[in-house]
């Protein structure tokens, strides 16, 4: 097994999930103080739901015997948009799943990490789903009354 491999693939999550789970959380702030009380309560969730894969990956770099880091958040902007948010955040997911992919191909020796990787994978393919599902229904209902399910 090569720890050093599983190690920097859990430092790139610690590091890029602890961003976008701020945003999500910020974001879903902004939400519900324009009233989109269950969008807003969606994102926040989320936010909570991404920390908690933060603590995962965290207690195994520490049992992996290596030294956490975090390097810092890249500056994002915040969309007050709904509909133009999910569909940013759908742009984001895509290529997120595609790359967590390729992380496990790399630490398919690390089995403890491997699995984890791969619960993590089944979580954010549902987040997938349920934007791009959502842009399907904008798409169908229009962005008013999609935004009206959203109070």
């Amino acid at each position: 097994m090569d720890k050093q491999k599983s190690i920097e693939a859990l430092q790139f999550f610690v590091t890029g999930l602890s961003e976008g789970a701020f945003v999500h959380k910020v974001q879903g702030q902004i939400f519900k103080s324009q009233g989109f009380t269950k969008l807003g309560e969606k994102y926040i969730g989320h936010f909570n739901e991404e920390m908690g894969w933060v603590e995962k990956f965290t207690e195994r770099i520490l049992d992996l015997g290596a030294e956490v880091k975090f390097n810092g958040m890249k500056s994002r902007e915040l969309i007050s948009d709904p509909v133009e948010y999910v569909k940013a955040d759908l742009a984001i997911q895509q290529p997120g799943v595609e790359l967590l992919m390729k992380c496990m191909e790399s630490v398919k020796d690390d089995p403890i990490t491997y699995d984890l990787l791969k619960d993590y994978l089944k979580d954010e393919e549902e987040d997938l789903f349920w934007s791009q599902g959502t842009v399907e229904l904008i798409e169908k209902i229009g962005a008013q009354n999609w935004l009206l399910l959203q109070l």
